[in-house]
This record gives C-alpha cells, sequence and structure tokens, in this order.
C-alpha cells in the first residue's frame, strides 16, 4: 500500500488503491483490507490522510511523526506537504488556553498551485 501511495501523482482514494491491487486478480482484496493498510501506514506516521479529498498520500517526511499541512489545488488536486512548525505549536497554545487536549491536526489550504496560476 505505501509503494502504491509513493507512485501516485497525487492523493490516492482507497478505492482506486483497491482497483491498482486488485486488477487481474482471482480473488481481489476486499475494502477492509485497504482500510485496515491504510489506517496502519497513518499509525506509523507513514501517510497522511486529506480529509477534504477523502484520499490518502505517502508522509514526506517520514523520519517523525507530525501533524500535516498541506496546500491542495482547488484546480488539479495536487497536494504538497509542507512543513508548518511554527503554525502547529500556535494551534497547540490556543487550543490549550481553551482547556482543550490537542492530539492530532491535519491542516488544508486551497488555493491556486504555481502550474495553475499560469
Amino acid at each position: 500500500m505505501l509503494e502504491l501511495l509513493l507512485k501516485a501523482n497525487g492523493p490516492a482514494k482507497a478505492y482506486d488503491l483497491l482497483q491498482q491491487i486488485s486488477d487481474g486478480d482471482t480473488s481481489p482484496a476486499k475494502p477492509p483490507t485497504v482500510y485496515r493498510a491504510l489506517d496502519f501506514l497513518l499509525e506509523q506516521g507513514l501517510a497522511h490522510k486529506i480529509e477534504s479529498l477523502n484520499a490518502y498520500v505517502a508522509c514526506g517526511h517520514s523520519d517523525h511523526h507530525h501533524s500535516a499541512a498541506f496546500l491542495i489545488c482547488e484546480k488539479c488536486e495536487l497536494a504538497l506537504e509542507m512543513s508548518s512548525d511554527s503554525t502547529l505549536q500556535a494551534l497547540k497554545q490556543e487550543t490549550s488556553k481553551m482547556s482543550f487536549q490537542f492530539s492530532s491536526a491535519v491542516i488544508e489550504v486551497r488555493g491556486l498551485c504555481k502550474n495553475c496560476q499560469s
């Protein structure tokens, strides 16, 4: 599953991944198998789920666990993972002020990528 995410040209939906691993197979994989594999990758910090697209991407920063921030192109749906340590630190401070225990966040910034701006 990680290999498929790494080879993907952008965010991959679970059913697209299911189709890729089942193509030509006489006993195709079932959706729970794909979702279990994706959950494992999420837990290990090897992948992220982009909630608004209901899609998954391999983590671009696999050397550490972190909350993700993505720049998502509204035209071509390119998703770029970016470092956002200061933004996440500010979010943790603000949630703490409200007596809310922060556990994780996925920040999604929508706009147009460099190629689609032209």
